[in-house]
């Protein structure tokens, strides 16, 4: 057989096209191997292949850009298809359109559309199939109304002659519509257009937008199979609304003290009552690291795939065979679920020492369901490890693995043999087994419940995994255990924020092509519809923070373009390693630091150097020594105090230097405008520093942490079909705007948190189609509550972003909540989504009294405890018609 491939695509000089398949001859699918193309003229590249393989029966390509500096992109999709076994001839002409990522019809074909959002609008038709065929028409169209199909019209008699009513309805086949015709060489050159049919009125409709499509050549003894792209139709109609809640903070009439998996489905019930479309979770993955408070952080997780135990809920776990075990725990769960917020330590407690009573009970039977066999095999490269891990963590006191007497080591082989049937404990291995098949079967019915009343359900990828976890246990070289993530200074977090996860070592990761990313998303494809991905911009580049630092302002992005100490002379900057890379300390420092115990930190912490200058004593050299000196002592305000501006000392530097590079490399500080090291030098070096600051983090890097995001994104994002949004706040490098459109990946924009730096506020009305927009998120305040943080701010945003005159109202009154809600319900974005406080902020009645009582997490603190609970039940929530009604018709008059 042989194939002529042509793709329409306009080059640039110095770029050229590949084609790459399932075959040997097409490279493998491998982009390295891809068949380079010839450039035909401005509309067309081209190349024929002769296809050798008699047994081949379905042939699977796509096309690869490859760009003047050698890098590579492959285009999105995998439809590109022939069935060799029914084409019937041994010559095919392949004319194509390039499938470019950002086009906002793909993000249509994600699950989240296709089999729950848009479900019910796809309507099928039997297209004309004649025996004999010269020409197979295939097109995409996602958004067609109900009753709507595409349909094919053009200049040839074979197509109507432009007459509409003529025209050929065409089937849906997989995700395109498909038309077959026998055309005639006189047909050639062929003008057409798509457009749209009524089947239920039987009339034709409208012509898709745009000048008309041609074809070029006549069909004489090939088969010509036509991939025209999509139909140019609007493509940013549709909109939906949604709402983010942890489950952790639902409430329920049943419930024990803490949302469960269970409670989705009353919240997904309100939701269809309300026209809601999305439900948008926080993550859901075990962090039972230290069975205390401090596990009720959601980001740090000892497993990426195993869920946590606080979600489930115990009645469907027993049934009523042994719903009476439950009855010793119903005053403990009463108390617990009357408490405004979550009693963490206490929830965790009583719910497992009921589900190791229900698993006494079931154990025998349990290990020979069939359905959790199932669970099983699916699960067991996960689940074996991870059962292991929390056995160990118990046995040994602490999830910190290095400090195991055995096993510290992950060996394989071992642990299988360790978890063995045969083993004594082998019932704490199957205890965990029990929990996670529970917890899989809850938040599976959950989701498909939602989905089933056409609900879907938003998961999150945190960025990184617990330093004490099993993914780290297992392939500890897959992170950098001596690094820290974390993020550089902002409003949030004026010391930056250290997550303590290691950073990923991606180098090693891309080896088997980020294989544990794809089991990752893999896993949430098992419940989610689509997800959010955590900081998104640790894709392109981390902040790396050193293991002997504390705080965030201490790090640097990786990877990056160090200064070379060359630079500093080119700029004659005069270059002294003690001035700007230790910690500089003089009398007026410490001052200002200490005020009158500089004395006493004088003689407690430092040692004299020369020139009034001190520095700090070894056993203090580093925030991490200070905090464990600290950590010795008695807590109190004036040790907190000392502490921090012992902190402070540490991170009074301009530079760091690189590590490795024998002190010719360097990065900056960032902030360094704020240190009193900066402060203190003269105003020509202030200024000459200045510009190499500014070239260090704002210019030098972007094009590498643009190909740094390439390399990683497409891959992953490929390997899902979820609806893929990115949390891209913060400093936002320019690149990461035109990487996330070019993927199709969905912007987060907040109206307090504007990414262009000369405005102030940003407003819903500006966002692009492919975005996510939101008045707050978990990590800040509710409308209500940053309404009462700076009234400046507040004064400003009344007069100029809700255009009131006058003086703004000292406390946020429901109509301004619900003014800001709208601002956002009317905005061009695809979605509008909103914390479940911001919506009850609407009401007056039935809003929480207190505002700050609604904040879920205050990222400046590492420490937080997240315990925030809804405090209406969802029960309630479900009877208020009128506020439901009202919520209703917000939503649908906006036309979401």
């Amino acid at each position: 057989m042989k194939l002529h491939f042509y793709v329409r695509f306009h080059t640039k000089p110095g770029e050229f096209l590949s084609v790459m398949g399932n075959i040997p001859a097409l490279g493998n699918n491998q982009p390295a191997q891809a068949l380079a193309m010839t450039w035909l003229n401005n509309e067309f590249w081209q190349i024929s292949v002769e296809l050798e393989h008699p047994h081949l029966t379905q042939l699977r390509y796509k096309y690869v850009l490859t760009y003047a500096d050698g890098y590579q992109v492959v285009e999105w999709g995998d439809d590109k298809l022939i069935d060799t076994t029914k084409a019937g001839v041994d010559e095919i002409q392949l004319v194509d359109r390039w499938n470019y990522a950002g086009e906002f019809e793909n993000v249509f074909y994600a699950a989240a559309f296709q089999q729950t959002l848009l479900h019910d609008q796809f309507t099928t038709v039997k297209a004309s199939n004649p025996r004999k065929f010269t020409h197979i028409f295939k097109v995409k169209a996602p958004l067609l109304k109900k009753h709507e199909v595409v349909c094919l019209c053009g200049a040839a008699p074979e197509l109507g002659e432009w007459d509409g009513s003529r025209s050929l309805l065409m089937a849906r086949e997989g995700d395109w519509s498909v038309v077959r015709v026998q055309m005639g060489r006189e047909a050639f050159p062929l003008f057409y257009k798509y457009g749209v049919f009524n089947t239920r009125t039987k009339s034709f409709l409208r012509f898709e937008e745009g000048e008309n499509r041609f074809l070029f050549g006549d069909a004489v003894n090939k088969l010509s199979i036509i991939h025209d792209g999509f139909v140019q139709l609007s493509n940013t109609s549709w909109k939906g609304t949604g709402v983010a809640v942890p489950v952790f903070s639902l409430r329920s009439k049943k419930g024990f003290g803490v949302g469960e998996f269970t409670d989705i489905c009353l919240l997904a019930d309100w939701a269809k009552k309300t026209h809601l479309k999305m439900i948008q979770l926080l993550p859901v993955n075990d962090t039972s690291g230290t069975m205390t408070r401090l596990d009720s952080y959601p980001y740090s997780a000892i497993s990426a795939f195993a869920l946590h135990p606080i979600y489930i809920n115990l009645e469907t776990v027993a049934g009523k065979k042994h719903a009476a075990i439950l009855k010793n725990f119903r005053k403990e769960q009463k108390l617990l679920n009357a408490l405004p917020q979550i009693d963490y330590e206490q929830v965790m407690k009583t719910k497992l020492a009921a589900l190791q009573e229900l698993f006494v009970a079931e154990k025998e039977n349990f290990l020979e369901d069939a359905d959790f066999r199932v669970f099983f095999e699916a699960n067991k490269d996960w689940l074996v490890p991870y059962a292991a891990f929390c056995y160990l963590r118990d046995k040994n006191g602490t999830s910190d693995y290095t400090q195991w007497k055995i096993y510290s080591t992950y060996n394989k082989e071992a642990i299988e043999k360790y978890v063995s049937p045969r083993a004594r404990h082998f019932h704490q291995i199957a205890f965990q087994y029990y929990i996670q098949f529970h917890l899989h079967l809850q938040l599976k019915d959950a989701t498909d419940y939602a989905r089933s009343n056409g609900v879907i359900v938003k998961g999150d990828i945190p960025i990184g995994i617990g330093r004490h976890s099993c993914d780290a246990w297992i392939d500890p070289t897959l992170y950098n255990m001596h690094l820290q993530a974390g993020a550089p200074p902002d409003g949030f977090a004026t010391r930056g924020q250290n997550w303590g996860f290691p950073t990923y070592n991606w180098g090693k990761m891309q080896e088997d092509g980020f294989a544990w990313w794809k089991r990752r998303f893999d896993s949430m494809g098992k419940y989610f519809d689509a997800f959010r991905i955590d900081h998104i911009l640790g894709f392109f580049r981390i902040w790396s923070i050193p293991i002997n630092a504390v705080e965030g302002i201490m790090g640097h992005f990786v990877p990056d373009t160090p200064v070379d100490v060359r630079e500093f002379e080119e700029r004659n900057i005069w270059f002294n390693y003690e001035r700007y890379v230790q910690p500089f300390v003089n009398d007026a420092v410490l001052q200002r630091y200490f005020g009158n115990e500089n004395n006493f930190v004088k003689e407690q912490f430092l040692e004299p150097i020369h020139d009034g200058l001190f520095r700090l004593r070894r056993d203090f050299d580093t925030q991490r020594k200070i905090e464990q000196y600290f950590a010795g002592l008695e807590k109190n305000d004036f040790h907190a105090w000392l502490q921090q501006g012992l902190f402070d000392l540490v991170s009074n530097v301009i530079l760091f230097e690189k590590e490795g590079s024998g002190g010719r490399s360097y990065h900056f500080r960032f902030g360094i405008e704020e240190t009193e090291s900066f402060r203190q030098l003269d105003g020509h070096t202030q200024q000459q520093l200045k510009d190499l600051y500014v070239d260090y983090f704002y210019r030098r890097q972007d094009w590498a942490w643009r190909k740094e995001a390439m390399n990683k994104l497409p891959v992953l994002k490929a390997s899902t079909n979820m609806l893929v949004c990115g949390e891209d706040l913060g400093m936002v490098p320019p690149s990461v705007p035109d990487v996330m459109r070019q993927l199709g990946i969905l912007s987060l924009e907040i109206q307090r948190m504007p990414k262009d730096p000369q405005r102030e506020f940003f407003h819903p009305n500006d966002a692009p189609y492919l975005s996510v927009v939101t008045p707050s998120t978990h990590d800040m305040s509710t409308i209500r509550g940053w309404w009462e943080e700076d009234r400046v701010k507040t004064q400003h945003f009344y007069n100029n972003e809700l255009g009131q005159w006058g003086e703004a109202p000292w406390f946020c009154e429901a109509w301004i909540n619900k003014a800001v809600v709208l601002q956002h319900l009317h905005s061009p974005a695809m979605w509008s989504i909103f914390q479940l406080q911001d919506i009850l902020g609407i009401s007056a009645t039935l809003r929480r009294e207190h505002p700050a009582e609604e904040q879920i997490n205050i990222p400046a603190d590492p420490k937080h405890y997240w315990r925030y609970r809804m405090h209406i039940s969802l029960e309630d929530l479900l009877k208020e018609k009128s506020f439901n009604h009202e919520v209703k018709d917000m939503v649908t008059d906006s036309g979401r």
